[in-house]
């Protein structure tokens, strides 16, 4: 017999000795452990919202109020506060209805779906995000053009902008756009990414423990 032959049976000797972890065991720890990160994400989200908010009372001041009034940008800063808040409340809402339907289910296939559907859910949100910061960006700069070229008519400043200029403007403003949304999106793939993984993990595990 080589060495091995030795080591696997050895090893055959300490298997026999190791606890054997029932169907119902395994599932119960993937279900504590799925739960747990569903948890932290709700937690994580209205963290987030607060820290958002106390941003923008703290940023929001006098000065802010005043540019917004001399852009005109006041009514469209005041509209995008209230729909971000309301669209964030619902996806907080979707994170909670996730979490609890998670710490509610009692089976691994109805656990795989409401791990699927919270990752759908987070995606979604990081999709939003990212999409409304761009759209929100790229409205507040026509604006600010638009209410440039007005300001400079009124005072008959010649403030027009040969082909060379636009360009660059243009090539300025989607270069500033692009570093915005990816900064954006490491930060949510940091904070959601490294939960987002370890909740596919154990959908994994589930789908590779139905098979057995």
């Amino acid at each position: 017999m080589d060495d091995l032959d030795l080591l696997k049976e050895d090893w055959k000797k300490q298997e026999k000795s190791l606890p054997h972890l029932s169907y119902n065991e395994i599932y119960k720890m993937i279900w504590k452990k799925s739960s747990s990160i569903v948890k932290w994400i709700f937690v994580i989200s209205i963290l987030e919202f607060f820290l958002g908010a106390i941003l923008n009372i703290v940023l929001a001041d006098k000065e802010y109020w005043q540019q917004m009034e001399k852009y005109n940008l006041t009514e469209f800063t005041i509209i995008v506060y209230i729909v971000s808040y309301l669209i964030t409340f619902y996806f907080i809402y979707r994170f909670y209805r996730n979490y609890k339907r998670i710490s509610t289910t009692d089976n691994a296939s109805l656990l795989m779906k409401n791990i699927l559907r919270t990752r759908k859910t987070v995606k979604y949100y990081i999709g939003f995000i990212l999409i409304s910061s761009g759209i929100v960006f790229l409205i507040t700069m026509t604006l600010m053009l638009r209410n440039h070229a007005i300001d400079a008519e009124s005072t008959t400043r010649d403030m027009s902008f040969d082909t060379t200029q636009w360009l660059i403007f243009l090539g300025g403003t989607l270069l500033a756009l692009a570093i915005l949304l990816g900064v954006i999106w490491l930060i949510y793939r940091v904070v959601y990414g490294i939960l987002l993984r370890r909740l596919y993990k154990n959908y994994k595990e589930l789908k590779k423990l139905e098979m057995e």
